[in-house]
């Protein structure tokens, strides 16, 4: 791929229509982000068939920009009603959601923008250097792999939120418990269905992210109506500052290579980047106690990784024609739609297309960019509504998305019962965030752990021929560990070390 590829790639992309498609796309995405319950998947799923008379490359650009759009989308309503449009949301809204009710929801809108835009552009940029390689580093994962990543992320729980750490495993363990309800798609064999046809499928998460964290703030706000709240509007709408982004430039850095990496990964996509990097900016946070408080660092990690990760999942997309999310798995419908399969071909014939595609992602990101940060003032101003007249609103929001995503009254019930379920775990200390996290990432720890076992003929030492599997086990150990660690060793150094007193001057 040469120069001349990529300005043949540019002059696709450049045209009026395709930019106006471009456009359609990052609205479409940014308003379907926003709404808790609708995903990305869904809105390119329903626009895919819109799309049969384009071109190739209109088709594809605006259904990327969509994708896109839609990841940053869903940290709006995350920040200002706790209600994160979509999974890779969950974790911005554990700082973004306190700062929305300091009266600094300007400043967290705007923080996420920026960052979901630096990350983006990162990953495109690696996309567009590094693809051959890096899709050479994803065919090394193999179910053993992902287990051991899968079990490096929940381990990751343990600080994601609350106060307890044993608390937050215990919901963690929950969630994976709650995952393995439905049919086991190896043995065939149906558990804890309790006779009720909609488990066989298994619990959606999408249901219980919007019960436990809308709804379970709606029950925790009811107690406190007749509280009075002032909030200066000017404030509410301030920016980010310099000096706050000054703050958090090597976590969203930090942020940008994880969530890259991850997003790679075939199967994996924003959500695991989005709980690594928030995990990641406060274990290297200078101030790791006011997390879950209303750290800015909070917001910068996960939205970089998350929006990373959506351009980093292009690149097994179209390196190898394997999709490196839901998202993607529907665009490369697209591309075979369309008479195009995304590989190796591709890349040898047709390297002006993935030019294109590069460039059509990177007017999305700077479209939403202004979209986020012009629109940041505006947004901000809905946490100045009254919460009598917001929060019935949020049920009304909450149960449409819980329905839409598979047309189910049982969705409707399940969201409910998580909302009560998340008021309570609050009350007594329990982190629903955890809960949710592990009910997302049990399955493929499940999936990945039974695939493992069959190719290694239940001979679970096989783990350990693996070196990558043997890495992802150390740094579980160390995470879970790490502060026993350091507090045995500063014992050790401190009974090593005589007290001898320092004189006057030294």
């Amino acid at each position: 791929m040469g120069f001349e590829a990529l300005a043949h790639g540019f002059t696709l992309v450049f045209e009026p229509y395709n930019i106006f498609l471009i456009l359609c796309g990052v609205l479409i995405g940014v308003i379907v982000g926003a709404l808790p319950g609708l995903s990305s998947p869904m809105a390119v799923a329903l626009l895919l068939p819109f799309t049969v008379g384009l071109e190739p490359i209109p088709a594809i650009s605006m259904l990327a920009a969509l994708y896109c759009a839609g990841t940053f989308g869903g940290s709006i309503t995350a920040i200002l009603i706790n209600a994160p449009g979509a999974p890779p949301a969950v974790a911005t809204a554990f700082d973004g959601y306190p700062m929305a009710k300091n009266g600094e929801a300007g400043r967290a809108l705007g923080m996420a923008a920026v960052s979901s835009v630096i990350g983006g552009v990162f990953s495109l940029l690696v996309f567009l250097v590094a693809t051959p390689l890096l899709a050479k580093v994803a065919l090394q994962f193999k179910p053993a792999e992902y287990f051991a990543l899968a079990i490096f992320a929940l381990s990751m729980l343990a600080s994601i939120s609350g106060k307890s750490s044993i608390r937050n495993l215990i919901s963690g363990a929950i969630g994976v418990l709650i995952g393995t309800a439905g049919i086991h798609l190896t043995t065939g064999v149906e558990r804890f269905t309790f006779g009720i046809p909609e488990i066989s499928d298994g619990i959606h998460f999408v249901p219980v992210l919007i019960g436990l964290f809308a709804i379970g703030e709606l029950l925790s706000q009811s107690q406190t109506l007749n509280v009075t709240l002032e909030r200066i509007s000017s404030v509410v709408i301030k920016l980010p500052s310099r000096e706050d982004f000054n703050k958090v430039k090597w976590t969203i850095l930090r942020s940008c290579g994880i969530g890259t990496f991850i997003g790679i990964l075939p199967a994996e996509g924003s959500t695991v980047a989005a709980i690594i990097g928030y995990n990641e900016a406060k274990r290297f946070s200078k101030e790791p106690e006011k997390f879950g408080f209303g750290a800015i660092e909070g917001i910068a990690g996960p939205e970089a990784a998350n929006n990373a990760a959506a351009g980093g999942a292009m690149v097994p997309t179209l390196a190898l024609g394997i999709p490196g999310s839901g998202t993607t798995a529907i665009i490369l419908a697209a591309f075979i739609m369309h008479g195009l399969r995304p590989g190796p071909h591709l890349l040898n014939e047709t390297p002006q297309f993935v030019y294109a595609i590069f460039f059509a992602m990177l007017i999305a990101n700077l479209m939403f960019f202004a979209i986020g940060l012009g629109g940041a003032k505006l947004f901000s101003r809905i946490t100045l509504i009254p919460r009598t007249l917001l929060w019935p609103s949020v049920v009304v929001f909450s149960m449409v998305g819980a329905y839409s995503f598979s047309s189910s009254v049982f969705d409707v019930w399940v969201m409910l019962i998580a909302g009560i379920v998340g008021f309570v775990m609050n009350r007594h200390g329990f982190g629903p965030a955890p809960l949710v996290m592990g009910l997302i990432l049990g399955k493929l720890v499940e999936e990945s752990l039974s695939q493992s076992m069959i190719l290694f003929d239940n001979n679970w030492l096989r783990f350990f021929e693996s070196p990558i599997v043997v890495l992802f086990f150390v740094l579980t150990l160390l995470g879970l560990f790490w502060s026993t660690i350091t507090r045995a060793m500063v014992k050790l150094v401190n009974r090593k070390r005589p007290d001898v007193p320092l004189e006057r001057g030294d």
